[in-house]
């Protein structure tokens, strides 16, 4: 497989759960627990992309590489962009995005987008989903949806229960009778090329609508491949009820071990 590097933004201020980053658990920085899971993947390198000197300071002394980037980013694409420029990446070179509020994260999966990417030359972005099997999942408008073609690349991407079943969903139903409806999971590989013509252009107007960057990137007519996971993640912290079960994990494997 080609090489490819892993970066992990990281931004101090978190609207629902502050300095999010830092947050312990079992005696580490979440950051440096995403750090932890990236190093177990494939990639040739991980960098910590962080605007603030804080989270620098606490991943540079366990030994890993950190980029200090701007606060004015709006999403964590624009850093990744940022991070391709100032290490001067060739225009095929592969990035994934590892979110740093991911402290489970398979690394199996890191090299599943990334390995994906590069099977499918035409595309600028690839990343993964997973069946949807409940009802209440597929109508949560945080939960985001999304439609593949044959080919695996992505028709569109959407917070509404994607399909609609227009004889099915006359009233909403208690189970679901296909595996037509697929759950995106936030992890994507990038080309360095795309990553610099993203942070160029302005927000389309079905992202902004929707919240959903991935958008943009169809918008202007990229592809974007979408692979079934390997395996299913657990999920990511967004709340402190999330970050209470992540560290009963840690706390629960840690007895074990």
């Amino acid at each position: 497989m080609q090489e490819f590097i892993a970066v992990i933004p990281a931004r101090y201020g978190s609207s629902r759960l502050p300095a999010k980053p830092l947050a312990d658990i079992a005696g580490r920085p979440m950051v440096a627990r995403v750090w932890d899971q990236a190093c177990q993947s494939a990639a040739s390198r991980v960098v910590v992309a962080t605007d603030d000197e804080r989270i620098r300071d606490a991943v540079a002394e366990l030994g890993a590489e950190v980029l200090l980037t701007s606060p004015d980013h709006p999403t964590g694409t624009d850093r990744l962009a940022e991070v391709a420029a100032r290490l001067e990446l060739a225009d095929d070179a592969v990035l994934v995005n590892v979110q740093g509020d991911e402290p489970l994260l398979p690394p199996v999966l890191i090299n599943q987008v990334a390995e994906r990417l590069m099977q499918d030359e035409g595309a600028s972005v690839a990343t993964l989903a997973e069946p949807i099997t409940d009802v209440d999942t597929l109508f949560n408008p945080n939960v985001v949806k999304v439609v593949r073609a044959a080919s695996g690349r992505a028709l569109t991407f959407s917070r509404a229960p994607m399909p609609w079943d227009r004889e099915g969903f006359r009233e909403k139903p208690a189970l679901l009778e296909t595996d037509a409806w697929l759950r995106h999971i936030g992890l994507y590989a990038y080309r360095a090329s795309f990553l610099r013509a993203f942070s160029e252009w302005a927000p389309a107007a079905l992202e902004q609508l929707e919240q959903l960057e991935q958008l943009r990137a169809l918008y202007y007519g990229h592809e974007i491949q979408v692979a079934l996971a390997e395996t299913a993640p657990p999920a990511g912290v967004d709340t402190m009820e999330d970050l209470e079960r992540v560290r009963r994990h840690f706390a629960q494997n840690s007895s074990a071990a």
